[in-house]
């Protein structure tokens, strides 16, 4: 498939600045996706954590794993006319590491294999990577929920 830019991720994904953690797909493949997120000074967290040496948190990386999961699921595995009816939220989050810090001025490579889809339960291996490091590795557990059965924006 195609790069996916940011626009249609809009489309895609619900979170909005400050919180949409990927800035272009790179590529989807049935079983896997790559994604980035430009990391720049200027973000929110950086404000805090820390003034005197920015470090993107680790919350936040696997969170943007989660959204380029669910940007996975959105492409190849919902029908087009369920985009707009369907929440992911995090059900499991497993054998989190983190190996080294991201910075202002890196680009993070989020690379994300499928793992398993059943039951609404999407299940992913992530990995954060710049250039050839690995920055944090995770695995996920997505639950795909209908927004009417949760009474989300209604």
């Amino acid at each position: 498939m195609e790069k996916i830019n940011i626009l249609k991720i809009m489309e895609l994904l619900p979170h909005r600045y400050p919180f949409l953690l990927v800035d272009r797909v790179e590529s989807v493949e049935e079983g896997k996706i790559h994604a980035i997120k430009n990391i720049t000074f200027n973000e929110p967290q950086f404000t805090g954590h820390f003034p005197e040496s920015p470090i993107m948190p680790g919350v936040l990386m696997v969170e943007a794993l989660a959204q380029v999961s669910g940007i996975y699921c959105y492409t190849k595995i919902l029908k087009p006319e369920e985009y707009g009816k369907k929440f992911m939220f995090f059900a499991k989050i497993d054998n989190v590491k983190f190996k080294n810090p991201v910075i202002p001025g890196d680009i993070m490579n989020m690379f994300v294999t499928v793992e398993a889809f059943s039951n609404n339960l999407l299940k992913t291996h992530g990995e954060v990577k710049v250039d050839d490091n690995l920055a944090c590795s995770a695995d996920l557990g997505l639950f795909l929920v209908d927004k009417e059965a949760m009474k989300i924006n209604k």
